[in-house]
């Protein structure tokens, strides 16, 4: 049994090396980072290509093989994006106790909340869950105009309360703070008296293509609402490790051109 165990290992060990890597590892880089034998990992190797597991290049470095691919057609993505967040939103409401979603950018300007986990409280417990939201006045928006996963505004922006932002430069100017601090956080901008605050979630690429944050009534956010964003910030960064973000590759990802662009020439 130990011998199954430890060959098992192995091949998790490569698997996930190859699978995790920005480019296709060579089979003496693997060998050096694994300090297996060489025909050892040549052994594991061959079986984990033989199941379609990897597959190797024209230069015979391996990457991620055709069962992925297969894997991926036959499950939506946002599925298993939602299956790896649940257990860190799970921590955010437990230590906050306020709603926690994940949201997702949606159209040329809106945001839509894919899952939650309901307030503890009995104030604040509203679904939110497939709801579209104007991006300009919710955390989450800002959080996905600040880095580049929808395209900033061109005109006016719809006013929801006297607290909307609607001057594009005067939301252009929030957006640099909220690339400098982490997170976005709105203050009845969306409704009246409703807090929200949020953190970008990266994918592998480097992309910001989710975002996690909470939302509650004012009086019981604002005081926190450092702390809260701080804490979002660990949060969302520990599921972007999760779904295999690197720093290397968020430092090297484009984002959006257009709207980083607009950013940059608000400072």
């Amino acid at each position: 049994m130990a011998n199954g165990t430890q060959a098992i290992d192995r091949a998790a060990e490569l698997l996930a090396l190859i699978v995790h890597a920005e480019d296709p590892r060579t089979f003496g880089d693997l060998v050096e980072e694994t300090e297996l034998a060489r025909s050892t990992a040549s052994r594991v190797l061959n079986a984990l290509e033989r199941h379609q597991l990897i597959e190797r290049d024209t230069d015979g470095a391996f990457h991620p093989g055709p069962l992925f691919a297969v894997y991926a057609a036959r499950h939506d993505q946002i599925d298993a994006v939602i299956r790896t967040a649940q257990p860190i939103m799970a921590r955010v409401n437990e230590e906050t106790g306020e709603t926690v979603n994940l949201g997702l950018p949606h159209g040329l300007g809106a945001v839509v909340q894919v899952a939650q986990i309901d307030s503890t409280y009995l104030l604040g417990a509203i679904n939110w869950v497939g709801v579209d939201v104007p991006a300009h006045c919710s955390a989450m928006g800002k959080v996905m105009y600040a880095y580049g996963a929808l395209d900033l505004p061109d005109g006016p922006l719809e006013r929801r309360t006297d607290e909307t932002v609607t001057d594009v430069a005067v939301l252009r100017r929030e957006l640099a703070t909220v690339r400098r601090r982490g997170y976005a956080q709105t203050h009845s901008e969306l409704e009246e008296g409703l807090t929200g605050i949020a953190a970008p979630v990266r994918f592998s690429d480097g992309s910001t293509r989710a975002a996690i944050g909470i939302s509650g009534p004012d009086f019981r956010l604002d005081e926190s609402a450092k702390d809260v964003g701080d804490l979002l910030v660990a949060e969302a960064a520990r599921l972007s490790r999760k779904l295999g973000a690197t720093a290397h590759s968020s430092a090297r990802h484009p984002q959006n051109p257009k709207a980083l662009k607009e950013l940059e020439g608000s400072r």
